[in-house]
């Protein structure tokens, strides 16, 4: 009996090991597709049921748009204001289910950003996401990102 509790809490551990791993996965993708300006394999990455956590009284989501449409427009029109830009990880936690990371963002402000024209200023930024992943794509997010840091750069 003692036996199959051990191999038992085994085969847990390892299947949570895994899940971690696809979990880590997915957030190296993010960052990847991002950094390729890949807004379909992007878009790819978030289940039809996508639940976004995060409100945020500078970005507000658009009326009528599911939350995994809100969330692509808001990087598509990221990538339209920094056509340069490039997403890498700072730190990285994942947990089964769960993976947390810190990203950054860099760019040149080429395009229409937050409603302010170029200016052509380098952009630094960081964002902290927490994901759930269910069936290898992003079911649930939360997160904070820097928009106000991301608004007085723009305008310094």
């Amino acid at each position: 009996m003692a036996m199959g509790l051990v191999l038992g809490t085994g085969l847990a551990g390892t299947a949570f090991a895994k899940t971690a791993r696809s979990s880590r996965a997915i957030a190296e993708r993010f960052a990847a597709t991002l950094s390729a300006h890949d807004i379909d394999a992007f878009s790819a990455l978030f289940s039809d049921g996508y639940i976004n956590h995060q409100a945020s009284a500078a970005a507000p989501p658009p009326a009528n748009v599911t939350p995994k449409q809100a969330s692509v427009g808001f990087f598509r029109a990221r990538l339209t204001g920094m056509p340069d830009l490039k997403v890498s990880i700072e730190a990285l936690v994942a947990d089964g289910d769960r993976v947390a990371a810190s990203f950054v963002y860099t760019g040149t402000h080429g395009g229409v950003y937050f409603g302010v024209q170029p200016t052509g200023k380098s952009l630094r930024f960081t964002s902290c996401d927490i994901f759930r992943i269910r069936a290898g794509l992003i079911a649930e997010h939360w997160g904070m990102g820097d928009i106000a840091g991301v608004l007085a750069q723009l305008r310094a």
